[in-house]
């Protein structure tokens, strides 16, 4: 999805149906720069140590990020040790930033594997925004958290500067639609680039085996 779009933003605050895909065309056997994925200049900074890190850029309120999510969930349950999967929730408005707000107190409270995808049946299924503070804490209590400890995580320190952290890491990686993949700070791609949900897992595949040789060489 294209943030910068009010069209889209609109009609997504109104629940509007959109497209979910572009059309899909036959996967390349061995993926190319610039077409599959792109090289990032300059190299990202990663959180995973000596592991080969993808991060994945979503946003609640996207339909694109909840129609590939159940692929994905699977694709990660899949990926060896040596790579670690972070996800980080973009920022583009104000309604972007309360669901950024959202993720990130489950995480404070070890809830992101539980309500995770929950959360994104709430806003699709559901049809409640879980935008506002009131609103998000009665669908936490709801869920089986504390209202004291999730209010405390919802308005913490800690919360905000993860929420400043991330705004940073869109902009140095020049994110401007979701769902966007990035693998250990070097390439980027997305369903939307490959035109596929599987090809784009492919492309993924692909990379993590690139950053492999590369940290053996």
């Amino acid at each position: 999805m294209k943030p910068k779009r009010r069209t889209l933003i609109a009609a997504l605050t109104a629940g509007a149906a959109l497209p979910l895909a572009a059309p899909v065309r036959a996967q390349r056997r061995e993926p190319d720069a610039g077409i599959d994925y792109r090289v990032l200049d300059p190299t990202q900074p990663t959180e995973s140590g000596s592991r080969i890190e993808v991060m994945e850029f979503f946003w609640y309120g996207c339909p694109h990020c909840y129609a590939f999510e159940p692929p994905l969930s699977a694709w990660i349950r899949r990926l060896p040790s040596d790579v670690a999967f972070r996800r980080l929730p973009a920022q583009f408005n104000a309604t972007w930033a309360q669901h950024a707000k959202l993720y990130y107190a489950l995480e404070a409270l070890g809830q992101v594997e539980r309500l995770h995808k929950r959360c994104f049946d709430t806003i699709h299924l559901d049809r409640r925004s879980l935008v506002q503070d009131a609103d998000m804490t009665e669908w936490a209590v709801s869920n089986g958290i504390d209202r004291a400890r999730f209010s405390e995580a919802l308005n913490s320190a800690e919360t905000a500067t993860k929420m400043s952290l991330a705004r940073q890491t869109l902009i140095n990686y020049r994110i401007d639609g979701v769902p966007a993949m990035a693998v250990n700070g070097r390439y980027l791609t997305s369903p939307a680039i490959v035109g596929s949900h599987e090809g784009c897992l492919q492309v993924l595949d692909f990379l993590i085996v690139e950053e492999r040789k590369r940290k053996r060489s």
